[in-house]
């Protein structure tokens, strides 16, 4: 199944998965300066005081919390992103990926901005993922997918619709703390506008 597995997808995979072992090394360092922190934010840190940097925007995605933050993430990517990187291409499906990042993290800025309260890191693929599995549904709509819990069958777009709605809800309302939900939802928004960009950018036929 790994060696199966196309290469950016794999290369994403194993990136994470070295730099969650770094942060088993390094600790809190990697967090402090490669998270993701609210616009304004003053963090002390290796060298003096930190807070937002751009290149956050893209780090962050490699970040993650615990190991099951990290399997769950990984599981979703190597699920979904293997199909629509197959269908994309590597360096269309890279692109894709990394817009969703970066939507994801511009939204939980905003929501950050917006909401205010004490500074908290955002981590993990999540913003990549559901744009993945955005574009998973749109163009496997007729897929099916086999949920963990509880155990029923749906075909993909009623997956993603059902997803989405259920993070809209939950970010809302507060009803899971700790958990981006708007930046899940950035994630699916950004993949959405990539592939609507490509489609207007698609030479006519003649």
């Amino acid at each position: 199944m790994w060696s199966l597995t196309p290469p950016v997808t794999r290369a994403l995979i194993t990136t994470c998965g070295v730099v969650f072992l770094l942060q088993l090394v390094f600790g809190d360092m990697l967090v402090v300066w490669f998270a993701l922190w609210p616009l304004g934010a003053e963090v002390a840190g290796p060298g003096g005081y930190t807070g937002f940097l751009p290149w956050q925007l893209v780090t962050y995605s490699f970040l993650h919390g615990n190991l099951l933050h990290l399997l769950f993430n990984m599981l979703g990517l190597f699920m979904f992103g293997s199909d629509v990187e197959r269908l994309f291409g590597r360096r269309r499906f890279l692109a894709y990926y990394f817009a969703s990042v970066v939507a994801a993290g511009i939204a939980q800025l905003i929501m950050s901005a917006v909401s205010g309260g004490p500074a908290y890191p955002t981590i993990g693929a999540s913003g990549g993922v559901f744009g993945i599995l955005l574009a998973f549904g749109l163009y496997f709509p007729n897929r099916t997918i086999l949920l963990i819990f509880p155990p029923i069958p749906m075909p993909a777009r009623v997956f993603v619709f059902v997803y989405a709605a259920i993070e809209l809800y939950l970010g809302v309302t507060g009803t899971q703390e700790g958990v981006a939900h708007f930046a899940h939802l950035g994630g699916m928004v950004g993949g959405y506008l990539m592939i609507r960009y490509w489609r207007v950018r698609r030479p006519p036929r003649r």
